[in-house]
């Protein structure tokens, strides 16, 4: 399968070093071989027809570089020139969440369904201002669209719930809804540590959200919240 993936940051980097070091098992239980054509980050893009090297991609990931730093990467390239030219099955699109207007990832990911290009994403944006725009546009296009890890992370919640759905009836929700703020409530009771150090100790740790008040004014749960009734229950 051919990917693109749009954003090199945490998630980004570690969605490249496991399908490097996952990718025996990856293709022995799933038979799911994955070829990276372009990755793309707010400083450029690096692309291949024939496939991107994943162990220099991986060594980037493992220093925390951005995307530039491949060997003839294209610097200014933005992600929707890369999902216009580059041939690709599947683009996942895993930029920060921008809970106001879903951009830049709500663009990325309409381009990518009107091209005809599959969708995962962690990004909780898009789902929250467009939800509905976008299910009926993977609908009206043919595409597959997942989107499980921007609620859950590797659990899939979402694709569980709808298959209990037919014969089960939802009580109530009931968990750690975000985190990061368990995180640095833990650390706060416990270790009598001051909020803004707990915050910026997160963030280091790629705990924390980008906009770290999404976590903390409850943003970021009032998101999946919304994303898990919008999807589960329509």
């Amino acid at each position: 399968m051919r990917l693109i993936v749009i954003g090199f940051g945490n998630v980004g980097r570690a969605l490249i070093q496991v399908l490097v070091e996952k990718s025996k098992e990856l293709r022995e239980r799933e038979g799911f071989s994955a070829v990276v054509v372009g990755v793309a980050d707010e400083t450029g893009a690096a692309v291949s027809e024939e496939g991107l090297d994943m162990k220099v991609l991986a060594s980037l990931a493992r220093r925390r570089e951005r995307i530039t730093s491949y060997p003839g990467a294209r610097k200014g390239m933005s992600a929707l020139e890369v999902v216009e030219l580059v041939d690709a099955d599947l683009v996942v699109e895993l930029t920060p969440t921008n809970i106001r207007t879903g951009e830049p990832g709500l663009s990325h990911i309409k381009k990518a369904m009107e091209a005809g290009r599959h969708v995962v994403t962690s990004n909780k944006g898009p789902l929250v201002v467009a939800f509905r725009e976008l299910d009926s546009l993977a609908r009206r296009k043919g595409v597959e669209f997942r989107y499980s890890a921007s609620v859950g992370g590797a659990i899939p919640v979402i694709s569980l719930a709808r298959r209990l759905m037919s014969s089960n009836e939802i009580l109530e929700i009931r968990g750690v809804l975000n985190g990061t703020t368990n995180y640095i409530l833990t650390r706060m009771e416990e270790e009598g540590i001051p909020l803004e150090m707990v915050v910026r100790e997160a963030q280091e740790l790629g705990i924390a959200e980008k906009d770290p008040s999404l976590d903390i004014d409850g943003v970021d749960t009032a998101a999946k919240l919304l994303i898990l009734h919008n999807a589960i229950l329509g």
